[in-house]
């Protein structure tokens, strides 16, 4: 007569994609991240405008032609990206670490900040940007 063996293991459900199976895996369920909502569109456009800008002046890109064509939108929505280099440094800064979006829209739209980065005298952008921070209620 055989016993019964009991086996003890840590195991938790996972999906490895949208709409796929759930699959078992064993040992603890990972930690869930630490930060939660979204990071604003603007604060990702804000950075992949210094990135574009690192891209030209190394000299791995040309022009804005060329961005356009490898990011595979028009030149002028990379103009509009392009444009939030014109900011003040620390409206820059504020713009990529704005808090995440929990949910619901965006507090501030790329085209909310148009106007202000072709403002030429930074003094005058920084009081427009408090004026818009102030009216989506963001700390500035």
């Amino acid at each position: 007569m055989t016993r019964p063996i009991t086996i003890e293991s840590q195991i938790h459900f996972e999906r490895r994609g949208r709409g796929s199976r759930k699959e078992v895996r064993e040992g603890d369920a990972p930690t869930p991240p630490l930060h939660s909502g979204r990071v604003p569109r603007v604060a990702r456009f804000m950075a992949l405008a210094i990135r574009f800008d690192d891209l030209i002046r190394a000299g791995e890109v040309t022009d804005y032609a060329e961005l356009a064509r490898l990011a595979h939108v028009t030149r002028a929505r990379i103009t509009q990206i392009m444009n939030l280099r014109m900011l003040a440094p620390d409206i820059q800064e504020a713009l990529l670490f704005l808090p995440r979006v929990e949910s619901g829209r965006d507090p501030i739209h790329l085209r909310q900040l148009q106007s202000i980065a072709l403002v030429p005298d930074w003094r005058k952008q920084r009081r427009l940007w408090a004026q818009l921070a102030s009216l989506k209620g963001i700390a500035t």
